[in-house]
């Protein structure tokens, strides 16, 4: 099956800043994918890329086998819901679904029509008089009823309250089951992974940190505490992603395909919170010279 994703060597440059930089991913169709990373870290711009609204300063990329925005039939594939989930505050909800209508050539009326109605929502209401909720609601159905194979979120439920928030990943995961849809959904709130993603990408400082099955990446991250020592005495195949020491402990997050058989480590599970947070920030006494980053499929 073809990827919904694929970048080689990727690269956006403003001026002197790099805000995305060597990006190479492989992500498979048929996944909820979790895009995560502080502010400043390159989400939008990945996804700006990936819909065709920036153009690469390096490297490739090909969203469901061509290249980003390459004409109609290549536009109609990807829907994109951007972080301030944009409407147009004049125009009413109908007006809304017929501009939806008229720009897509696969657009369903009938589920555009149901999921206002099951929202609650007036059509003749304007888009400026609604909720927060109700707009990240109404900009969801618009990215849905376009019936497209990849669906991009960019932080659409960041300023969302937290029942406001559940109930749109609901809907969302409704779709992604109703419709097969591939998702990428950017987000600061590990929750919301947690609800609603099997994938996982986190970029840090433009780069990708890693990426891959969560269930694969849970299970071959651990947490080993014991007495300090150097790190120059972890065996190779156990990269490290963070380090903390007390005067008599150390504690390592690490990453390795095999088990840890050393009986001076006390080996814990890690949550997904755990493992984002450690290659958010990771610290300076993890030797750079290991390969901790690596992609997974």
């Amino acid at each position: 099956m073809t990827a919904v994703l694929q970048t080689q060597g990727l690269g956006k440059r403003y001026a002197r800043k790099w805000a995305l930089s060597d990006c190479t991913l492989d992500i498979p169709a048929g996944r909820v994918v979790g895009l995560v990373g502080p502010n400043g870290a390159g989400k939008s711009t990945l996804l700006n890329l990936a819909v065709g609204m920036l153009t690469p300063s390096s490297g490739a990329i090909e969203v469901l086998g061509a290249p980003p925005a390459t004409g109609p039939s290549q536009l109609a594939k990807v829907g994109f819901v951007a972080q301030d989930t944009p409407t147009y505050a004049g125009l009413g909800i109908a007006d809304h679904l017929r501009l939806g209508a008229r720009l897509n050539p696969g657009w369903d009326h009938d589920l555009a029509q149901a999921r206002i109605t099951r929202l609650g929502l007036d059509r003749s209401q304007r888009a400026g008089n609604l909720s927060g909720g109700q707009r990240a609601q109404l900009a969801l159905t618009l990215g849905i009823a376009k019936r497209p194979e990849l669906l991009i979120l960019d932080e659409p439920v960041a300023s969302l309250d937290p029942l406001a928030r559940r109930e749109f990943l609901q809907d969302l995961m409704e779709a992604v089951a109703d419709q097969e849809l591939s998702v990428i959904l950017s987000s600061h709130l590990v929750s919301d992974l947690e609800r609603a993603c099997d994938y996982l990408i986190i970029l840090v400082d433009s780069r990708v940190q890693v990426a891959g099955d969560i269930d694969h990446l849970l299970a071959t991250h651990h947490r080993l505490t014991g007495p300090r020592r150097d790190l120059d005495r972890v065996p190779a195949g156990q990269h490290v992603i963070s380090a903390r020491h007390t005067e008599r402990q150390t504690t390592l997050l690490v990453r390795t395909d095999g088990p840890v058989l050393d009986p001076a480590w006390t080996v814990s599970e890690l949550s997904l919170e755990d493992l984002v947070l450690a290659y958010m920030s990771r610290t300076r006494e993890v030797d750079n010279s290991r390969p901790t980053l690596e992609v997974a499929r």
